[in-house]
């Protein structure tokens, strides 16, 4: 499958890979189709690759789900989905679930570079990376509730993760736009950068991240991402092992 056909291309250029959505005349929309490509990058990627950044080509990061696709009657349309046995739809999105999931690899640290609107799954898809760089002019919604549909594609927990349980909820049951601001002031953005300035800040982020020891940086990963799970006690725990592992490491005496 190629870009032209899928919608998303894969380039990677040393440590860093590029997920890019092509699709500029719609907005970038997403498809089932570009997301079982996304879920195919995962495997796909080489062992060097440190960084990922996903990004939209054009005016927006994303639109959403491509109504034209899900409103029809073919395959990944919501009245297939409809037809399915429960098991088999909860299958079916989780299948496209994982387009997104990968992107919380432990071994890598990604990064959303978002122009323009990011809609629904537009907003998902920021949602999963582990950073997000926002032009000013950059645009969150969760609408799927404008559909009568809910959030399905892997946003939920990280968003509550984020800005907290009664902000996400207000979020979501609402469906209206935050802006670049806004997402910056309730903690939705790493960084806020005029338009001008959004490639040049993702590549000294990601010169940055790349400039640190790879390993340690994959401890300090999955030393935070499981922090919230975590007792203080276990927490702490979880850092004395991760030191005594860097510590052997860097001794020449790990494993």
């Amino acid at each position: 499958m190629t870009a032209e056909t899928t919608g998303v291309r894969l380039d990677c250029d040393g440590p860093v890979a590029t997920v890019t959505l092509c699709r500029p005349d719609v907005l970038n929309a997403q498809t089932p189709a570009m997301w079982r490509a996304m879920s195919d990058f995962s495997r796909d990627l080489p062992g060097d690759v440190r960084v990922v950044v996903v990004r939209g080509e054009g005016r927006a990061f994303s639109a959403g789900l491509d109504l034209s696709v899900a409103g029809a009657s073919g395959p990944g349309s919501f009245a297939e989905l409809s037809t399915l046995p429960e098991q088999e739809c909860a299958d079916r999105i989780a299948e496209y679930q994982q387009g997104f999931t990968w992107l919380h690899r432990p071994d890598v640290i990604s990064v959303a570079a978002v122009q323009g609107h990011a809609i629904g799954a537009g907003f998902q898809l920021a949602l999963a990376c582990d950073l997000r760089v926002l032009a000013e002019d950059a645009r969150f919604s969760m609408a799927e509730v404008t559909l009568g549909l809910v959030p399905d594609l892997a946003g939920t927990k990280r968003l509550v993760e984020l800005v907290g349980y009664s902000r996400a909820l207000e979020i979501c049951a609402t469906g209206r736009r935050l802006d670049a601001a806004e997402a910056d002031r309730i903690g939705l953005a790493t960084l806020v950068v005029p338009g001008a300035e959004l490639d040049g800040a993702v590549r000294d982020l990601t010169a940055g991240l790349l400039s640190a020891n790879r390993d340690a940086v994959v401890e300090i990963k999955a030393l935070l991402a499981g922090a919230g799970g975590r007792t203080h006690a276990e927490q702490q725990r979880a850092e004395r092992e991760s030191q005594t592992r860097r510590l052997r490491d860097l001794a020449g005496r790990g494993e």
